[in-house]
């Protein structure tokens, strides 16, 4: 058992580490060159006079939201209340001409997405960090990222770039969110409700139930609600969320015997050191089944809607035994009459079967830390 959970624990360490660099970036600068094998892409503004206008007053502390059209296309960039709804806070405003090389000179063309990656990592990245006083999670649900200045601006003489942050989804392309990073949870979380799926890249996603998945969310937790006055070790949020995330199985699936007859088990994530001090404090409960070879079984279906509709690997749940009445039902069942002892139990002070503790598939799995 204890390999099994370390295989299991081991697993999706390694796909939630891949999953940090993913979505960097934003949308795909109009002029890039044909470079197709760069990791990231900068935004760029919309060709327009009014949104040039725009783009070129925002500012360190400004934050900024557009439409993204059917066809990809950008329209009304504007600055925005960070409170309210934006795709992108401002870190940095950087004028390229006056970089310390000729290289974005005034018939310099607009750099292509290699280049846009590497200026992120040459200007964006410490600025950014500056920015937020050193506390961001780059495994967090935010990424730094930079934005260039329009085709026909860029043709002008405009070499404004603006660093900042973004939250992005799957395909990389910065969603809407609120409020100001440096007041924010950074830590990347899912709702209670939703199945989870590992793709081939190791990308944690939202999918359908009814798709495959091998997570379904069973509460978000602010750890910082119980760790108030001090940063807690894995061992520390292990031991607080073993009973949390078992609890959080029960209600969410109605009852004891019912996660019991489900025959998923309690799991949730955990934050790293690292992690907690740049500002992540949310974890998810979840729940999952492990395969033998210690990996995660494909789940199809929402566990809410009982065994009938679960597939586990497109089987059904596997068969539970029915289990021995616990000790307080049987004395309020029979409260004047002894109980006669049950010949399978050798230790009348053992557990009863229905204890978390004593059912392996009630325990629960390993927990995973981002």
């Amino acid at each position: 058992m204890a390999s099994k959970q370390t295989a299991l624990r081991a697993f999706l360490i390694a796909t939630l580490a891949g999953t940090v660099g993913a979505g960097a970036y934003g949308l795909t600068a109009d002029t890039a060159s044909d470079d197709t094998h760069a990791e990231g892409t900068s935004t760029t503004a919309p060709a327009t006079m009014e949104a040039a206008t725009s783009f070129t007053t925002a500012d360190a502390g400004s934050c900024l939201t557009w439409q993204v059209g059917q066809d990809g296309s950008i329209s009304n960039f504007e600055q925005a209340d960070c409170a309210g709804e934006h795709r992108f806070e401002v870190s940095l405003r950087e004028d390229l001409a006056t970089y310390p090389t000729s290289e974005f000179g005034p018939e310099a063309p607009m750099p292509n997405q290699t280049r846009q990656a590497q200026l992120r990592e040459e200007l964006c990245g410490a600025a950014t960090l500056r920015y937020l006083d050193g506390k961001y999670d780059p495994a967090g649900r935010y990424s730094i990222a930079p934005i260039l200045p329009p085709a026909d601006a860029w043709e002008n003489g405009d070499r404004t770039m603006l660093c900042g942050l973004q939250e992005t989804d799957r395909a990389g392309e910065p969603v809407l969110t609120s409020g100001k990073v440096a007041d924010s949870d950074q830590a990347r979380v899912f709702e209670a409700g939703q199945c989870v799926a590992i793709d081939a890249s190791n990308t944690l996603t939202a999918v359908k139930c009814a798709d495959p998945h091998q997570l379904e969310i069973t509460s978000q937790v602010n750890l910082a609600e119980h760790f108030a006055d001090r940063s807690p070790s894995v061992a520390d949020q292990d031991k607080y969320l073993q009973d949390v995330c078992t609890q959080a199985a029960q209600d969410y699936l109605g009852g004891e015997e019912q996660l019991y007859r489900i025959a998923l088990r309690p799991f949730w994530t955990t934050q790293s050191p690292a992690s907690w001090e740049g500002g992540s404090r949310s974890v998810n409960c979840a729940l999952m089944f492990s395969r033998p070879e210690g990996n995660f079984a494909n789940l199809t279906g929402s566990a809410t809607e009982g065994r009938e509709h679960l597939r586990i690997d497109d089987a059904p749940p596997p068969e539970r035994p029915d289990r021995r009445p616990l000790r307080s039902e049987q004395k309020a069942g029979q409260s004047t009459a002894p109980v006669a002892p049950n010949p399978e139990v050798d230790d009348p002070a053992q557990a009863p079967a229905a204890d978390p503790a004593a059912d392996p598939a009630l325990a629960p799995a390993d927990p995973v830390q981002y």
